[in-house]
């Protein structure tokens, strides 16, 4: 899922201003043990950091470097990386792409808004200074904030395309290299605010290929398979020192035994991707995959969604125990206020069913290594809201929900002794 509309603003720099002072005013984190950072690496189906496994209670905030390019907004994206700070959070996947939309980052092929790339420097910036991590994607299959749409668009205009189809994304020559163009300048990016290059920041967890990646007019999966072989290739012949994951939903194959059994229907086979292929491929670091089944889904009870969950997700993680030998991540989940009969209760237990199986599988060192809540917002951004948003602090249920996750995990990894003094101060108040 991606964030859609633009926002046109509605309330002005001191209203934002007040808004953090009442939020977050009872804040006190001590940032200068959060900033030393090392990069995460792997042992087999886990993460490690400075030796010890790392387990990840995450968030997503797609909309960061967005709302870093104008003053009046700017203070949102300290509020929300303090508020994962506060709540224990590690890591907050995020956009590193806006191509040829308003606040573009690319403008054309090639070319590049300074005045946005200095946004994503203070994104980083910022969340170094918070101590949080940030996993980065690098382009979108849906056409929110450009994605490959944009790139076909570019190539069709300049009278180069082979074909007006957003998935000659995947096989046009050209395209290929404006995106690979893309990707160096990324990598590349010397960050005005603390002078490192991106590819040299521990602040990076780690790239993120592409957004829900689907080729569908090749359901084979061929096409999508070399896309990704050669632009993970690229990725680490510039960048060797962070983690690099594709950004797949998970769905099965044609191939795959699994598409029967675990995919929620015969359509999610034909997409062109394969969980299992892709994330074999060599240069992928961790295997990703979505949680939507109220998406997924028409008419389907509660109960069955909760239940189909928990098979989704040890369906995956058993593939990276048996078959992948990697970690795998649930990048995005999340409960649609949409859904009939909708009320907060139901989305906290959505939420603790997705927690309790990662509690489970890092209680016997499994593959699962972590989860991604769609989406996080702060007060006054409805604009950037869609049918799963939430503020977190809005619901103290699910706000102690989350926290309390993220306390089980810091037991698991060497135990509370071992972690910071803010993670050991926010789980001893949650005993």
């Amino acid at each position: 899922m991606a964030g859609n509309g633009l926002f046109y603003p509605i309330i002005g720099f001191a209203s934002v201003l007040a808004f953090i002072y009442m939020s977050f005013g009872d804040l006190k984190i001590n940032l200068s043990e959060e900033t030393k950072m090392s990069f995460v690496g792997r042992n087999g189906t886990q993460f490690m950091v400075d030796g010890k496994v790392f387990y990840i209670n995450g968030w997503n905030s797609y909309w960061l470097m967005d709302q870093a390019v104008d003053e009046y907004s700017k203070p949102r994206v300290r509020a929300m990386l303090q508020a994962g700070a506060k709540m224990g959070l590690t890591v907050c996947r995020t956009w590193a792409f806006n191509d040829g939309a308003y606040h573009a980052l690319q403008i054309s092929p090639g070319r590049f808004d300074e005045r946005v790339f200095k946004a994503l420097d203070h994104v980083i910036a910022e969340a170094r200074k918070q101590g949080i991590r940030l996993l980065l994607s690098l382009v979108n299959n849906l056409q929110a904030y450009g994605g490959k749409t944009q790139y076909v668009n570019w190539a069709w205009q300049e009278g180069i395309g082979l074909s007006s189809s957003n998935d000659s994304f995947f096989f046009d020559p050209s395209i290929r290299i404006y995106f690979k163009n893309y990707v160096k300048a990324v990598l590349t990016r010397k960050n005005t605010i603390t002078g490192i290059e991106y590819r040299d920041d521990p602040t990076i967890f780690g790239w993120e290929l592409i957004n829900e990646p689907r080729c569908m007019s090749d359901a084979s999966g061929d096409t999508l398979q070399d896309w990704l072989e050669e632009m993970s290739a690229y990725v680490k012949s510039i960048d060797k020192k962070h983690l690099l994951t594709i950004g797949l939903e998970g769905f099965y194959g044609p191939n795959s035994p699994k598409r029967l059994t675990v995919n929620p229907a015969q359509w999610a086979a034909t997409l062109g991707a394969d969980f299992i292929r892709n994330s074999k491929i060599s240069t992928i670091d961790f295997a990703s995959a979505h949680i939507y089944p109220d998406h997924w889904f028409h008419g389907q009870e509660f109960e069955a969604e909760l239940k189909y969950v928990s098979k989704w997700m040890l369906s995956h993680i058993e593939d990276g125990d048996k078959e992948l030998k990697k970690p795998v991540m649930f990048t995005e989940f999340g409960f649609s206020t949409e859904n009939k009969n909708f009320h907060p209760s139901k989305r906290d237990r959505f939420f603790n069913t997705v927690f309790d199986v990662m509690y489970q599988s890092a209680r016997k060192n499994g593959a699962g290594a972590g989860s991604f809540v769609w989406q996080f917002l702060v007060g006054g951004m409805e604009e950037y809201n869609d049918d799963f948003g939430i503020v977190p602090w809005e619901r103290p249920a699910t706000y102690r929900l989350i926290t309390e996750h993220t306390c089980r995990l810091a037991r698991i990894q060497g135990g509370l002794a071992q972690q910071k003094a803010s993670l050991k101060d926010l789980c001893s108040r949650r005993r």
